[in-house]
């Protein structure tokens, strides 16, 4: 016969053991800018491959996740395309530490219909070009780096109705994809997410033309509230030389 102490202490060993299983098997919620989406699979995998950890990536423009994660959205990590957003999380009291940045950006001009593109500040004043895109500035860093360069090359009075406007990178990409619009600025790390890249042709926008497009991760406050202690390892997978690796050859720079 079972004595009482032997069954509290069978119950009370399941629940650990209940418990310890639930922490294991939650996947990590991490937010991540359009940009990256293509990328964010590759570190999925081998941060898997390497950890056996699971986790789901919600893409969307970097504003619009930030505004959801001060709404209370459950993300653990957030890979914004930028540093501001992170900042302004972690000086609201949403992040457990600084940010810190994980790659540079590259912007492009960037289209499937038009051959030559060396010259593009001149093309996209011309007659050639009837439609571009840009991201949302105000929500997408990418779209805010384009809008710099039309500034820049004084092109942003010229085109003032030629612009087509997405709610982030990846609708600029649909936009480009599809030839909704002739041209459309974007980010260089596209190219890789393409298996057919002969159809897309291609330019750098100068670097001068923009501000430095610096991506920043930041360790959100909401992993300590879950407990997700697997948010801090991906936090530190980031800086790994896997990771970087994986973030050089695709399109991006890294940081010092």
């Amino acid at each position: 016969m079972i004595s009482i102490k032997s069954f509290c202490a069978g119950v009370f060993l399941l629940i650990l053991l209940t418990i310890n299983f639930n922490l294991s098997a939650q996947k990590l919620r991490i937010a991540v800018a359009a940009n990256a989406h293509g990328l964010i699979k590759k570190l999925q995998s081998d941060f898997k491959k390497r950890t056996g950890i699971e986790t789901e990536a919600v893409i969307g423009a970097s504003g619009k996740l930030t505004s959801q994660i001060i709404n209370g959205a459950p993300y653990e990590v957030f890979l914004s395309a930028d540093t501001a957003f992170p900042h302004r999380l972690f000086n609201d009291g949403f992040g457990l530490a600084k940010p810190k940045v994980y790659a540079l950006g590259s912007l492009i001009v960037c289209g499937s219909a038009i051959a030559d593109l060396k010259n593009w500040p001149a093309l996209l004043s011309s007659g050639q070009v009837s439609k571009v895109a840009i991201s949302n500035p105000k929500t997408a860093p990418y779209g805010k780096a384009a809008e710099e360069s039309l500034k820049f090359y004084k092109l942003d009075k010229k085109l003032k109705n030629k612009l087509v406007y997405g709610e982030s990178i990846a609708q600029v990409n649909t936009y480009i994809q599809t030839g909704v619009v002739d041209l459309g600025f974007t980010t260089e790390s596209f190219l890789y997410e393409k298996s057919d890249k002969t159809k897309l042709k291609w330019a750098r926008v100068e670097e001068k033309s923009y501000g430095k497009i610096e991506q920043a991760v930041i360790l959100l406050s909401y992993a300590k509230k879950s407990g997700n202690g697997n948010a801090q390892k991906f936090y530190d997978y980031l800086s790994s030389s896997y990771a970087r690796k994986i973030i050089a050859s695709n399109g991006y720079h890294l940081p010092k």
